[in-house]
């Protein structure tokens, strides 16, 4: 079945693309969550029209993530946890635990948008990937320190 996107879906196509799904997923996802139409000439047209407005509005959004992308470049986050013998981590330092020391530094995120592989487990610095938007991601600067350390450290 051919649609197309109302907005932009991973894996799948950018908004205003005609594309090709699977019957099922078209009737059961997209159509339903209103992410896609039907490629008709009628949506085709609407679709056209509607893009301009959609263009303006992305080129806003990604000015104001790009601003707080540098602001964001330039956090340092420090996460102190109780250590063992080998400087090895009791638990580990996982997004949330990043995310809500960003909070506290006044950066809110979504903890989804740290694109952390694994939890850190070692003491150390890590530059972490975050993906602001889908065409801007940034680097922040995450430092583990031993718990009672974080003093002497910064």
């Amino acid at each position: 079945m051919e649609v197309i996107l109302r907005e932009h879906i991973d894996n799948l196509g950018k908004r205003g693309e005609v594309v090709k799904v699977a019957d099922g997923y078209a009737r059961n996802y997209l159509l339903p969550r209103k992410l896609a139409l039907l490629a008709t000439d009628g949506n085709k047209k609407q679709i056209e029209r509607e893009r301009a407005k959609f263009e303006a509005k992305e080129a806003e959004e990604k000015q104001v993530v790009t601003a707080f992308a540098e602001r964001l470049a330039n956090a340092e986050v420090v996460i102190a946890r109780r250590v063992g013998d080998t400087e090895a981590l009791y638990g580990s330092v996982t997004t949330a635990d990043i995310a809500e020391a960003l909070a506290a530094k006044g950066f809110e995120l979504d903890r989804r948008k740290i694109q952390l592989a694994e939890p850190l487990k070692k003491i150390g610095d890590v530059e972490v990937p975050v993906k602001l938007h889908r065409d801007i991601t940034t680097n922040i600067k995450v430092r583990v320190v031993a718990e009672g350390a974080e003093q002497s450290a910064s």
